[in-house]
C-alpha cells in the first residue's frame, strides 16, 4: 500500500500502519508506552542532527533563532537546542497511535531506538531527566 493511501504512515515493517496488527507490549502500562515513544521520537531527531557538521548546526540554528526573532549570539548549546526544535516541527514522525499499532506488531524493531530515557517509567520513577524531576 503506498505511502498517503487512507492516510497512513510507513512503520517500520514497510508496511502502512493501516495494516499493523496488535500483539506484543499489550502489558506495559500507556505510561510507558508514552515514555518510550517520546524516547523513539527524539532518538529519531538527535540521528539527524549526528549527520549536520558543526557549520550546518551554525547556519541552521541562527537562521532559525533569527525567524524566531532572536537577536545577537547564541551559545553552542542554545545553537543545538534551537536546531533540534526546529527539526523536530518540520519532521514527519508518526502519531503516536500510529507508532503504538507499529510497536505492539514489533517491538523488538524498536529497541535499537530507545535511548533509555524511557526507563524512568517502566520502574514506576518520575522519568525526564534529572535536572526536570
Amino acid at each position: 500500500m503506498p505511502f498517503g493511501v487512507a492516510g497512513g504512515f510507513f512503520t517500520s515493517s514497510g508496511r502502512t500502519a493501516v495494516d499493523a496488527g496488535k500483539k506484543g507490549s499489550e502489558n506495559e502500562p500507556l505510561q510507558v508506552l508514552r515514555a518510550k515513544y517520546l524516547d523513539y521520537c527524539s532518538a529519531q531527531i538527535a540521528d539527524l542532527l549526528v549527520y549536520l557538521s558543526p557549520d550546518e548546526i551554525y547556519l541552521l540554528a541562527h537562521r532559525a533563532y533569527r525567524e524566531q526573532g532572536g537577536e545577537g549570539d547564541i551559545s553552542y548549546v542554545d545553537m543545538v537546542r534551537v536546531a533540534t526544535d526546529w527539526l523536530s516541527r518540520r519532521i514527519t514522525l508518526p502519531p503516536f497511535e500510529v507508532w503504538l499499532e507499529d510497536y505492539r506488531e514489533h517491538p523488538e524493531l524498536y529497541e535499537e531506538y530507545f535511548m533509555g530515557l524511557w526507563e524512568g517509567e517502566r520502574e514506576g520513577g518520575e522519568g525526564g531527566r534529572p535536572e526536570e524531576r
